[in-house]
């Protein structure tokens, strides 16, 4: 599928009742932290090339990302730091991430579409989508909202810490990275938990 469409939004919107697409990005790098996304778009909401973010370029990325926060309905994002994310768990930090990006939302949905397998502590009924952002599109929109924040966060990392040149592997486990680490050590902003960061 090149771009995931708005059928299961359409499902919802035909009963009356507002979805909003939610995703993460940065549950793998060994440093930063995880943010996520929550979206509501509209019935109107017509954005071509909008699809898993990691499969666009960072210029697309960030084209769409302007267009999805000026079309959007709402928008809410949630972000959880590396010493909470030692603490709990990668997992539960990306759930609680999740979590709080839709209590930023400014108008409260009626149904969570929720990309991965694992559901969100809120009352709200929810639906969970395995790669949900190649088949939903206000999942997709959440992707690349997630990632767009997250990468500007680890470039701006950069200049605080540029021996470990951020801005090109924004925290992932990269060979360059693991490098980096064993030259000078882990930043305040490395999860110490990860396999290859202490």
């Amino acid at each position: 599928m090149e771009s995931p469409n708005t059928f299961i939004e359409q499902s919802y919107w035909q009963k009356n009742l507002l979805p909003a697409g939610i995703d993460e990005a940065g549950r793998g790098p060994l440093a930063g932290p995880v943010v996520a996304a929550a979206v509501i778009i509209p019935d109107s909401f017509d954005i071509p090339g909008i699809k898993d973010s990691k499969k666009l370029n960072p210029k697309k990325r960030k084209s769409l990302y302007d267009q999805i926060t000026r079309k959007a309905l709402s928008y809410g994002i949630g972000m959880i730091g590396p010493e909470e994310i030692d603490r709990i768990n990668i997992l539960q930090a990306a759930i609680k991430a999740m979590k709080l990006a839709v209590e930023n939302l400014s108008i409260k949905p009626d149904v969570l579409l929720v990309d991965g397998i694992n559901k969100i502590n809120l009352s709200i009924h929810q639906k969970t989508f395995v790669k949900g952002d190649n088949k939903c599109i206000s999942i997709a929109a959440a992707s690349v909202l997630a990632k767009v924040t997250r990468d500007s966060i680890m470039d701006s990392y950069d200049r605080e810490y540029p021996l470990y040149r951020f801005i090109k592997h924004k925290g992932y486990p990269t060979r360059e990275h693991f490098e980096i680490l064993r030259q000078y050590g882990p930043t305040d902003i490395h999860r110490k938990t990860f396999k290859g960061v202490l």
